[in-house]
């Protein structure tokens, strides 16, 4: 049988700020979103005769392949960070600050020449490359060993100096920090450690739209998750939804679980060490999940992971690939996701608590049932076309 590793985590986690991730903050995120063009919120797919099929109440897969054009969410948290970092050289709140105001030659004039730095798989450097051309600006992209060349050129194609490196991408980041450092560059990433969290914690903010956008949607159909699932990297998306939701539902929290691949599973280690410290993973990674392979967990987010989650899932890389053709061959009037490596995940494992006996027990153990509402996030779509067909329509990664 495929590996499925599960912690059931109780810490001795205190008292944890999560104000930064309220809703009058996520009100200013998704403002300052919606000031640029290429705003359009992304669907909320219903999957309604899935739910029945598997024994669910409802199925809710959040689709960020339609997010500015760029088929990934991640552009949220660079695009957010970039423009906070701005609005602080100018002495002003993001509230102030607009899409149109922030690509003026009058703002240029003020800041000057910027290079942004980061390390990326692709979908964040995609973001960085992205917003920083809009700007006039420019950026610096490292990439870990085995990067895709797609995502490669999707950031080059946005006047990105990019280039993937012999490392894998906790040395990248490492990488990215020097360069910016002996530059005068401003390091945009989206992990962090004692010393850098600023920018990260912005980062988490910007994600927030993602976030407010989905409980809005919910909140009017009456139907709040009883359990999310959310894949994880370094953890500031899974950090980022879980302190939103736990601030908005406070009274009736939903089960928070998070999902990272066996071959990446930092969230998952420290978990199952509970002592206290964050635990790594080195060695190449890789998992066709490439936007996860991260093995450094983000300083910030995880005291929010551990007040906040119930469960912690590693899996293999079939869990994915299942997760893929499930949502990209719906049933009935279901709607189609086109859905990557990291963006299903979770949904690949969401079905296979509900229908595979040898998961019956964590099915129990998590509480899924006929009363369950379930909340995913597909966080990219096939960024990695040449991968994406090979899985969906080769049927690569079936099986061990």
């Amino acid at each position: 049988m495929e590996k499925f590793n599960i912690v059931n985590f109780n810490s001795n986690q205190g008292n944890v700020d999560i104000n930064y991730l309220n809703e009058k903050n996520a009100e200013k995120v998704i403002n300052f979103h919606k000031s640029f063009p290429q705003y359009k919120e992304t669907p909320l797919a219903e999957l309604k005769e899935l739910s029945k099929e598997i024994g669910l109440k409802n199925f809710y897969v959040k689709d960020e392949s339609y997010r500015f054009g760029l088929n990934a969410f991640k552009v949220l948290g660079s695009s957010y960070a970039i423009g906070n970092y701005i609005a602080e050289l100018l002495g002003k709140d993001m509230s102030e600050l607009s899409y149109e105001k922030l690509i003026s030659d009058e703002i240029r004039k003020k800041i000057g020449d910027i290079v942004f730095v980061t390390a990326t798989d692709g979908n964040h450097g995609r973001g960085i490359a992205w917003t920083a051309n809009q700007l006039k600006q420019k950026s610096k992209v490292f990439m870990p060993k085995g990067s895709s060349i797609e995502r490669l050129n999707n950031i080059k194609a946005e006047n990105s100096d990019a280039d993937i490196y012999e490392y894998n991408y906790d040395d990248c980041v490492r990488l990215a920090n020097k360069y910016a450092e002996e530059n005068n560059g401003i390091l945009v990433q989206d992990t962090s450690w004692e010393g850098y969290e600023k920018i990260p914690k912005s980062i988490m903010q910007g994600y927030m739209t993602l976030a407010y956008e989905t409980y809005q949607d919910l909140k009017a159909k009456n139907e709040l998750p009883t359990h999310i699932f959310i894949q994880a990297g370094v953890g500031a998306l899974a950090s980022s939804i879980t302190g939103f939701f736990s601030n908005m539902m406070k009274d009736n929290p939903p089960t928070i679980v998070i999902v990272e691949p066996n071959k990446a599973n930092c969230l998952y280690r420290t978990a199952l060490e509970n002592d206290g410290k964050l635990h790594n993973v080195t060695g190449d990674m890789d998992s066709i999940m490439a936007g996860l392979c991260c093995g450094e967990p983000i300083t910030v987010g995880w005291e929010i992971l551990a007040k906040y989650v119930k469960y912690f899932i590693s899996v293999d890389d079939i869990y994915a690939a299942h997760g893929m053709r499930l949502l990209g061959n719906p049933l009935k009037d279901d709607k189609k996701v086109i859905s990557g490596e990291s963006g299903a995940v979770t949904s690949g494992v969401v079905h296979k608590l509900m229908t595979d006996k040898n998961l019956e027990k964590y099915k129990k153990e998590i509480g899924l049932d006929k009363n369950s509402v379930i909340l995913c996030f597909s966080t990219e779509g096939d960024t990695d076309k040449e991968r994406y067909r090979k899985i969906v329509w080769d049927g690569e990664y079936q099986s061990l």
